[in-house]
């Protein structure tokens, strides 16, 4: 069946519950490549429990994986071309600190869905917000851009205006630079959480999509480039963590050496990461907000 805009808009979601460990936090924060140095002791919170048992954080971009609807879009009523899918930006906000364990609520729902027009596809938002189950306290909220490159030309019945325009990146150098290199196996460690797209782990997969070899998963550069604003900006305290939007420009490939620039202006880190060694931006007009 075509995509049909006002069913799209109003589809329902069913809330899903999922409950964590602390293993879970810290298989989490090892896939996004935290841990590479055993004496750093901020990196530490978020790997290692503690004495105490205790000390365990749990890092603020993990909220991209819990209560995840799965892919729903290749479901067969949405009329979504699923194969042509892009993912295009990327958006957390962090309403209260992320337990280390627990059991939480994700209700999703389609929040926009704006026609670029025939041939060059259509921007679908889905957005979800993720609730204690017991107290229903709102923890975080996350946003999702994709493009829907084979849906384009639906007409009526989408979203009134545009999408939102790309966070605007400040002009001259950057205020404060961060090299992470990232393990060859990261991307393997990081589809534990959840993410099991065989591109990511399986080489004649990513040879049919027209790539070299696996691919880094896009939530898990986020999550590397969210490390650097920590280790660099942060000083590990994630409580002045409030939130962070990516845009997505170019695979990252597990082993890339992930230099992130930031620009940190008035309570706001714009970022750009590059592969190093390829020379490529594969993140861009992105920028973390503090508090």
């Amino acid at each position: 069946m075509p995509l049909q805009p006002d069913y799209l808009l109003s589809r329902f979601f069913p809330p899903i519950e999922h409950a964590y460990s602390p293993r879970d936090t810290q298989l989490y924060a090892l896939g996004v490549g935290l841990g590479t140095d055993p004496l750093d002791a901020g990196q530490l919170r978020y790997v290692y429990e503690g004495k105490d048992g205790q000390s365990l954080r749990a890092l603020p971009t993990m909220a991209n994986v819990l209560a995840y609807p799965g892919f729903w879009a290749r479901e067969a009523d949405t009329g979504i071309n699923w194969q042509k899918i892009l993912h295009a930006e990327q958006e957390i906000r962090i309403h209260a600190p992320l337990p280390a364990s627990g059991r939480v609520k994700g209700t999703t729902r389609i929040t926009g869905l704006w026609d670029k027009g025939e041939s060059k596809g259509a921007f679908l938002q889905q957005t979800r917000d993720i609730t204690d189950a017991e107290t229903g306290r709102l923890l975080a909220t996350v946003v999702q851009l994709s493009l829907l490159r084979g849906d384009g030309g639906f007409g009526a019945g989408g979203s009134a205006g545009a999408p939102p325009a790309p966070h605007a990146m400040p002009e001259g150098e950057p205020d404060q630079v961060c090299d992470l290199a990232t393990p060859a196996q990261l991307a393997l460690i990081y589809r534990l959480s959840g993410d099991l797209n065989p591109l990511h782990a399986d080489p004649s997969v990513a040879a049919a999509a027209g790539f070299a070899r696996p691919i880094l998963h896009g939530m898990a550069l986020m999550g590397v480039a969210a490390h650097a604003v920590l280790r660099t900006v942060l000083d590990y305290d994630d409580t002045r963590f409030a939130g962070m939007r990516v845009r997505f420009t170019a695979p990252a490939w597990p082993g890339d050496t992930l230099r992130t620039e930031m620009w940190v202006r008035d309570g706001t880190v714009s970022l750009r990461v590059t592969a190093v060694e390829r020379n490529v931006v594969v993140l861009t007009n992105a920028r973390v907000d503090l508090r």
